[in-house]
């Protein structure tokens, strides 16, 4: 565990945010959340009177690769420099209902802080409490803001872990573009507008092939174009509906031949 920062020596501005653990007793909760921090992108953990955290132990048993670099990388700190060198966010399950106590309210969700934080002119640090009961009021009160993930009113509360990976989920663009994650490109690329027009042609070829009261068919034609607007067909899509329907168009003139 790296030792804490001289005073000298305060944290640079960063994002995405810190993310500071206050008293966990367990470490294997400690390394669940440097888990959820390598799952999403987050690499500077900070702990604030942590168990110890054995190499052969559970913290290191839980963290899968984070072992490698966001656990063995951790800050130890206190508290009061936490408060004073970061711009805090208190995480909570437990907010007041309405604003006439300002410990725990107002709150934002991790899906608000997502869009805000990049705005903080200020090193961030996510602050997650203890396992039984999370962060104190007191503690609460020298925080800069509180966050909390919405939940069932009967059952609010989450676990350490929990809590921590959905914050870091909801959070990931701060950390993570795009191009980083594991997912394939799923870009969509519209067809090409005059491949798209042949597909409406061949659609007003069929409406005549099938008779289709001819009062109607400029509606018809409205509604096709709206539907496939809202689409956004790829050329591959767009080309497989041509060939059904230019089939569809043939099948009733090849019958005609055989009458």
């Amino acid at each position: 565990m790296t030792p804490e920062p001289s005073a000298t020596e305060p944290p640079s501005d960063r994002t995405p945010p810190a993310v500071a653990v206050v008293d966990a007793q367990f470490p294997g909760n400690v390394g669940t959340i440097a888990r959820a921090m390598k799952n999403f992108g987050f690499e500077d953990l900070l702990l604030v009177d942590p168990p110890e955290l054995d190499p052969d132990g559970e913290a290191y048993g839980f963290a899968g690769h984070a072992r490698e670099d966001v656990l063995p990388n951790a800050t130890e700190i206190s508290f009061d420099r936490l408060v004073v060198e970061y711009h805090t966010i208190g995480c909570t399950a437990v907010t007041n209902e309405d604003d006439r106590s300002h410990v725990r309210f107002p709150f934002s969700t991790p899906a608000d802080l997502a869009e805000r934080l990049p705005t903080v002119e200020a090193p961030t640090a996510l602050v997650f409490g203890r396992e039984r009961v999370g962060l104190t009021n007191e503690e609460l009160a020298r925080i800069d803001e509180i966050c909390s993930i919405p939940a069932s009113a009967e059952y609010p509360v989450l676990n350490l872990g929990q809590a921590a990976t959905i914050t870091l989920y909801e959070l990931r663009s701060l950390a993570l573009d795009d191009d980083e994650t594991q997912l394939p490109d799923v870009e969509r690329v519209r067809a090409p507008e005059p491949t798209v027009d042949r597909l409406y042609d061949q659609w007003a070829d069929l409406l005549g092939e099938i008779n289709h009261p001819g009062e109607k068919r400029d509606k018809t034609m409205r509604m096709l174009r709206r539907v496939f607007g809202r689409a956004d067909l790829t050329e591959r899509e767009a080309n497989t509906l041509l060939g059904i329907l230019r089939r569809a168009t043939e099948r009733p003139a090849e019958n005609r031949g055989r009458e």
